[in-house]
């Protein structure tokens, strides 16, 4: 019986051993994502310097600039936008 929950907990373990390692892989980007970091990355340093990348925080960042973000940037993220898969499946 021992080695019955040993050898469960030494499974348990390994899948979230496994789990853990799944998290921390990046995602590869997407090529509209690289475009629209290509076209902000000056709005970013100009308005958005001190916010911390992750959580959507530079986006809402750029949110709260919309009057002074340029054109080229509001432009890269509309055409994400449309070009981004449905996620509501």
């Amino acid at each position: 019986m021992q080695r019955l929950a040993c050898i469960f907990g030494l499974g348990i373990a390994a899948l979230l051993a496994q789990s853990a390692i799944a998290d921390e892989t990046p995602a590869r980007p997407s090529p509209a994502r690289g475009e629209v970091r290509a076209a902000c990355e000056g709005d970013v340093k100009a308005l958005c310097p001190d916010v911390a990348p992750g959580g959507g925080r530079i986006l809402q960042c750029l949110k709260e600039h919309k009057d002074t973000v340029s054109d080229g940037c509001k432009q890269a993220i509309m055409k994400a936008r449309q070009s981004a898969p449905d996620k509501k499946s």
